[in-house]
């Protein structure tokens, strides 16, 4: 896969003809993807790569995926490209990045994706264990931010490596950067700096899944 350098500079050369010749900024690049200029810079040094709105800006320049990522021509993913999946969303559970959110109503939709997100999910086989739900809060800026929904991996509950987690306390249900410390207890991590960290004993915390990806709002 290109880093996300690359891309960027895909990305100006294919809207070039559209800026009359002058010289196209990351500032730009930030304004077509539809993506904050802070998280735009988040994003380019940690090289995380956008795929929700790059899929958007795909599918409104017409053009594939495959080949924005990979360098892959269109004609040797004609199978692949026409194949879309189906994922869980439960549209009124939300995992607060903030104060703590839940609901009890679990109401249960479906979202379609395209080949090459399921892909990016882990594959055809990971699909079953894959369930998305919303954010609120703004806890976890400029990784998530409100309205964005994430794509849950409930197989991967194992906190040794640590990672961004979808966790219920006995505050509700959040997403939040989970570390296990060398005592056994665990500490949870907001990205946006002005949260503390908490530190919770195991029995204190259901893992619910790895967030392993994420979409901007879905209508």
């Amino acid at each position: 896969m290109k880093s996300f350098l690359e891309i960027v500079e895909e990305i100006k050369s294919i809207v070039s003809t559209e800026f009359n010749g002058r010289k196209i900024f990351d500032k730009d690049v930030a304004d077509i993807l539809g993506v904050s200029q802070m998280n735009f810079a988040t994003m380019k040094k940690r090289n995380k790569i956008p795929f929700g709105e790059l899929l958007d800006f795909c599918a409104t320049k017409s053009i594939s995926i495959n080949w924005l990522l990979y360098g892959q021509s269109p004609e040797s993913l004609i199978e692949a490209t026409n194949r879309f999946f189906m994922v869980k969303y439960f549209t009124n559970i939300n995992a607060s990045a903030g104060g703590g959110a839940d609901s009890a109503d679990e109401d249960i939709k479906t979202i379609e994706i395209p080949h090459e997100f399921a892909m990016m999910l882990g594959g055809e086989r990971e699909l079953k264990n894959i369930e998305a739900i919303n954010v609120s809060g703004d806890s976890m800026e400029p990784t998530f931010s409100y309205n964005d929904v994430v794509f849950i991996n409930r197989a991967k509950t194992d906190l040794q490596r640590g990672g961004v987690f979808t966790i219920r306390t006995e505050a509700g249900l959040f997403i939040k950067r989970v570390q296990k410390r060398i005592d056994g207890k665990i500490d949870v991590i907001s990205d946006n700096q002005v949260y503390s960290t908490q530190t919770l004993n195991p029995d204190e915390i259901e893992v619910i899944g790895r967030v392993v990806s994420r979409f901007g709002s879905v209508d």
